[in-house]
């Protein structure tokens, strides 16, 4: 079974709008990176969906990219999460509290 286009399409808004809903509204460092990464994830889906609906290999590619960014955004962010939280012993977002 195909599944159409539109269908495809609306499974990545709703992935994205999921994403951002999770990166606004937490105020945890660690899940604002997670809606980040669910909004790529989202991307991802949108590209692959597309590439397979006009029968190009772009869209693939551009999902392989976006998940090797993916995964070094992770890497540098929980990185960078730790020194922030050696520092200020939290991971609140807040500034100049």
């Amino acid at each position: 079974m195909i599944v159409p286009f539109s269908h495809v399409m609306i499974l990545s808004g709703i992935v994205f709008l999921m994403g951002v809903f999770c990166a606004v509204a937490r105020r945890n460092l660690i899940m604002i990176l997670l809606g980040l990464e669910i909004m790529l994830n989202a991307a991802s889906i949108a590209f692959v969906g597309g590439s397979l609906h006009f029968h190009l290999m772009e869209g693939q590619v551009f999902a392989l990219f976006i998940i090797a960014a993916a995964a070094a955004e992770v890497s540098v962010g929980l990185a960078l999460f730790v020194c922030v939280y050696r520092r200020t012993g939290s991971l609140d977002p807040g500034i100049g509290e």
